[in-house]
């Protein structure tokens, strides 16, 4: 028969022995972990590690600054449909209300026409085309119910066009959603990483780049700028009266900016209208493909989905809006980041 006892209990003793050794190992591992230092990236390879994310996050700025501005147009143009849905439905009611009166009139007279009677009561679209019922009406009737069919029409159109118009709303605020956590969630890993430099590089960073501005500027200013005239020239000196101000993704100014809402509003003080973003703006006035042919206050477009524009400043310079953390100031075309693409005259 098959022994029923119990299977030995390990002996106190043993059991001790196991969990020190048990313990030990964990030791060991801890001190095998720590005697590898985790290596510190760079602070040069933390500033590459940013401005990647850094691009990242304007090229879902330009992204969420679409979505805004068809946000915008969307609800401006459903507004307007709906203040005519009801504008339509009042003279609508007066046009039931003069057949009304006139179905009166008829029944004063001597009683109302029967096939009057089936308009009044519903749809006029079912009668209308009823030769047998058209035939029993007077000319002055058969033309106000065509006038109620065509606006019964048109407040239909209208009213289907505002319900798509609707939707179309509802997914763009979806889509802006999404973009402005996409940004927020970029800036946030980059300020992570600046995070892990000490006082004394992160002020190494900020000195290197004030001396780069400096030079820009420099090389900017040494230039001619005699082609700064016209509409260019305004927006131009517009932007130049920024310099000093603060990126903010999906700002259009006075105060902040963003790299499209720089030029935008440039261009606005000089009198003229363009696009919010950066891919509609490249779109918008005369291409200049070599650089040797761009002139002072002329849009300049990088990076092949045109996600950043700036003004150009002459000298291989432009003026910009460069990402977060900066100011509005001059840059080298050459260390955007990103290939210059082409020009733009407004």
């Amino acid at each position: 028969m098959a022994s029923h006892r119990r299977p030995k209990q390990p002996s106190r003793t043993r059991v001790t022995v196991l969990t020190t050794a048990a313990a030990a190992a964990v030791a060991l591992s801890s001190q095998a972990a720590n005697a590898a230092p985790s290596e510190k990236p760079s602070k040069d390879e933390v500033q590459a590690k940013v401005d990647k994310l850094y691009e990242e996050a304007e090229q879902a700025t330009e992204k969420y600054n679409g979505a805004k501005e068809k946000q915008e147009k969307l609800q401006g143009e459903i507004s307007t449909i709906q203040d005519n849905v009801a504008r339509g439905q009042e003279e609508l009611n007066e046009l039931r209300d003069g057949l009304g009166s006139m179905a009166s009139a008829q029944y004063r007279s001597g009683g109302i026409d029967p096939s009057l009677q089936l308009f009044l009561s519903a749809d006029p679209d079912d009668y209308l085309d009823k030769a047998s019922t058209l035939d029993q009406l007077s000319g002055q009737q058969v033309e106000a119910l065509k006038k109620i069919q065509d606006k019964q029409r048109d407040l239909a159109q209208q009213r289907a066009e505002a319900s798509k118009k609707l939707k179309d709303l509802s997914a763009t605020r979806t889509e802006l959603g999404n973009k402005k956590k996409e940004v927020q969630g970029k800036l946030s890993s980059a300020q992570k990483l600046l995070n892990t430099l000490t006082a004394a590089e992160k002020a190494a960073l900020t000195a290197e780049q004030d001396r780069a501005t400096r030079s820009s500027e420099r090389e900017a200013l040494s230039g001619s700028t005699a082609s700064a005239s016209g509409r260019a020239g305004a927006a131009f000196s517009a932007a130049q009266s920024k310099i000093g101000t603060p990126y903010v993704y999906g700002a259009t100014g006075p105060s902040s900016f963003d790299c499209s809402g720089l030029t935008s509003w440039a261009y606005a003080q000089a009198g003229v209208g363009i696009p919010r973003t950066s891919e509609a703006q490249a779109n918008y006035g005369t291409r200049i493909s070599s650089m040797s042919d761009l002139q002072v206050g002329d849009l300049v477009f990088f990076f092949n989905d045109l996600h950043h524009v700036g003004l150009y400043a002459g000298n291989g310079q432009v003026l910009h809006a460069p990402r977060t953390g900066t100011v509005v100031r001059y840059e080298s075309m050459d260390t955007i980041g990103g290939p210059f693409m082409w020009g733009v005259r407004v």
